[in-house]
């Protein structure tokens, strides 16, 4: 861990040195680059030398103890004070890795998510819509923003899709565990037995593509406009507002009805798009155009599940921890780090051991 400290010192102390350079700050692009990693070192540097800091009176508590061999008040204190030293320690390593991981993870990259029933019919709608709730609340949460792209409400007050784009430092890096399969456990508002059913939801995270990453020659694009189909039988569109485009060479296609100006719903339908051809062209070259998107949702079948909400228990549990917690409640109002957090430490684990 030392030893990392010194890289990381070495580092803020090289770049603290060509922000003075004429070359760089004559240089716009490179000082912007440079002057956001200085933020991002300088932020670890304060960490480090409290936790030096911190080693050091560690080090002073613990000759005292060995010194020391009466067992009076002043011992006491002693070691009540070297426990919380232990613990601060521990949580600056945590702090200092969690930074690290979430710099690696390209954390200004923006997040697309597709919200989508699977199993379940009408009661997998109402739970799409409690799934969008969540989301909406963690990234409030977090301090992040959230832009609906593009959303089917039913009649029931569910969703057929809602797709929406999260903007905010380390987003996908957080985003990226809610692809897969949620399952729920509860008795329905549509039924009237009181029978708990269980039904499915397939959640998508994709990454928006960044201008130097996605080249599409407008030749490609087939674009298509409609009369949106309105939300829930109401407010429906009288002009052909709504777009669908079409990228002719992989026959991926988006649409958009979320706005009433079809220019918003022809940006909005580019953005889906585009994030739609990144991941394609990536997963592609790994196993294949099908396996693409079965990889993210699979079929939606309830053997695929990622996570599990189970109302009648309270319970939620993410089955490739697996971690379980019986704050259901809690975890829908948004504190999804409940169960992200575990995930990510349990991510962390396995890179050092590669």
């Amino acid at each position: 861990m030392l030893k990392e400290f010194e890289k990381i010192e070495r580092e803020f102390k090289d770049i603290s040195l060509k922000l003075t350079l004429k070359e760089v700050l004559s240089n716009r692009e490179e000082y912007q680059r440079l002057a956001k990693r200085f933020s991002f070192l300088e932020g670890l540097v304060k960490l480090i030398k409290e936790y030096k800091d911190l080693v050091k009176q560690r080090k002073d508590l613990k000759d005292i103890l060995q010194e020391k061999k009466e067992d009076g008040e002043f011992l006491s204190l002693a070691r009540e004070e070297l426990g919380k030293i232990e613990e601060r320690l521990k949580t600056i390593e945590e702090e200092i890795e969690e930074k690290i991981y979430q710099e690696e993870e390209d954390p200004e990259r923006i997040a697309i998510v597709e919200i989508r029933p699977a199993a379940g019919g009408q009661e997998s709608g109402l739970f799409s819509a409690d799934l969008f709730r969540m989301y909406s609340k963690y990234v409030s949460k977090k301090g992040w923003q959230l832009e609906v792209l593009d959303s089917q409400p039913t009649e029931l007050g569910g969703f057929k899709e809602v797709i929406f784009a999260v903007r905010g430092r380390g987003c996908y890096s957080h985003f990226k565990f809610e692809s897969g399969v949620h399952r729920v456990q509860r008795v329905p508002v549509t039924e009237s037995s009181g029978r708990i059913h269980t039904s499915t939801v397939t959640v998508a995270v994709l990454k928006e593509p960044k201008e130097v990453e996605l080249n599409i020659d407008p030749k490609d694009l087939k674009i298509e406009t409609f009369r949106a189909s309105g939300h829930g039988g109401q407010h429906v569109n009288v002009t052909d507002s709504a777009v669908r485009i079409t990228h002719l060479p992989s026959g991926i296609s988006a649409s958009c009805q979320e706005e009433r100006s079809q220019i918003k719903n022809k940006e909005k339908a580019l953005r889906i798009l585009k994030a739609r051809i990144l991941d394609y062209e990536r997963r592609r070259q790994i196993q294949g155009i099908e396996a693409e998107r079965r990889k993210q949702v699979g079929t939606g079948e309830r053997s695929e599940k990622i996570r599990t909400y189970n109302f009648p228990q309270k319970r939620v549990t993410d089955h490739r921890g697996p971690v379980t917690v019986y704050r259901l409640e809690e975890v829908l109002e948004g504190d999804l780090d409940l169960i992200i957090k575990p995930l990510i430490v349990q991510e962390r684990k396995k890179r050092k051991e590669i």
